[in-house]
């Protein structure tokens, strides 16, 4: 089960490296093309608006190259009797894998939470064994299983 969330994550954030170059890719393309006009205050608005596309997607890939560098760094976690990063975590009131922040994962008609362990209930996760709890947002969370 382990495996399968790994490889969602690992798809998700392959995707967005994709999404995050291609974005950049035609953000410099857009920027090469446009040329000194006589508009002149318009045409540097026009360049200013593209480097800061180029500056955002830049930032995108990065973040995204790093997501994936904690997430091959999970690839070999072994079970352990307390949460850690790399942890799937069963509780009463919902499934996480602490791994990055994917969101929402289906795997064989369940739900499971990619979470970073950074997150604010990756943190009160972090630690736990099975049979703690805590509160988060209201809520009782009862740590049933680690894998």
């Amino acid at each position: 089960m382990k495996d399968q969330l790994y490889q969602l994550c690992l798809a998700f954030i392959e995707k967005r490296i994709a999404t995050a170059t291609e974005a950049l890719e035609q953000a410099q393309e857009a920027s090469n093309d446009d040329t000194k006009s006589s508009a002149g205050d318009k045409f540097e608005t026009g360049r200013e608006m593209a480097q800061q596309d180029i500056n955002r997607n830049k930032q995108l890939l990065a973040d995204a190259k790093q997501q994936k560098s904690v997430l091959l760094a999970l690839a070999d976690v072994f079970e352990t009797s307390k949460v850690r990063s790399g942890s799937l975590v069963i509780t009463n009131n919902g499934n996480f894998y602490i791994s990055i922040s994917a969101g929402q994962l289906q795997l064989e008609g369940k739900v499971y939470f990619a979470i970073s362990a950074a997150s604010p209930i990756g943190k009160l996760l972090i630690g736990k064994a099975a049979g703690e709890q805590f509160d988060f947002n209201g809520k009782t969370y009862l740590v049933e299983q680690i894998f």
